[in-house]
């Protein structure tokens, strides 16, 4: 499922090159994402320093149990240190729905409440208004364009200390 999610025009028009062949999304999930996410989850149990490693999350349809698009977070070499970002992509078929958003602060929670990280990055596309919008509803903070091979992105900063406060209230 996740493969055909890749090749929705409405998501490799955002993320470009994530739609490449069943082979290599194959090969890529058995050598380097489980893998990685179980040594994301190791550092994480062991006292939560993560350094360079990757969490990748399915967003999972409560309902029916289907793989309706990913939550992801890992080092962003294009963006100034600390350049630890999220990501995220969600099927044509459940946008607009929240699922996306709640998908997003919840990685943002567990990042914040179960690591060492302390700044968290995220960058749409100037095009994209609902990345925009969900990254603004994470409490992510407009820090300036940038430009990523070609293309213009918003680049957004959350910082744990300004998350805290906003995640104590809604407690």
């Amino acid at each position: 499922m996740f493969h055909s999610l890749t090749w929705q025009p409405e998501i490799h028009e955002y993320l470009p090159g994530w739609n490449v062949s069943k082979e290599q999304r194959e090969e890529w999930l058995i050598n380097y994402e489980i893998p990685g996410n179980k040594q994301f989850l190791s550092a994480v149990s062991e006292g939560g320093e993560i350094g360079e490693l990757r969490l990748r999350l399915g967003i999972i349809l409560k309902g029916t149990g289907n793989f309706i698009g990913w939550c992801c977070t890992g080092i962003k070499d294009e963006l100034p240190t600390p350049n630890r970002e999220i990501m995220f992509a969600i099927s044509k078929d459940h946008r607009g729905k929240g699922y996306t958003t709640q998908a997003a602060q919840g990685l943002v929670h567990y990042l914040f409440e179960n690591t060492n990280v302390e700044v968290l990055n995220a960058i749409s596309l100037l095009r994209n208004i609902p990345s925009n919008r969900v990254i603004q509803k994470c409490g992510f903070i407009f820090q300036n364009i940038i430009e990523v091979d070609s293309e213009r992105y918003n680049c957004y900063r959350l910082r744990k200390s300004e998350w805290e406060p906003l995640h104590s209230s809604l407690s």
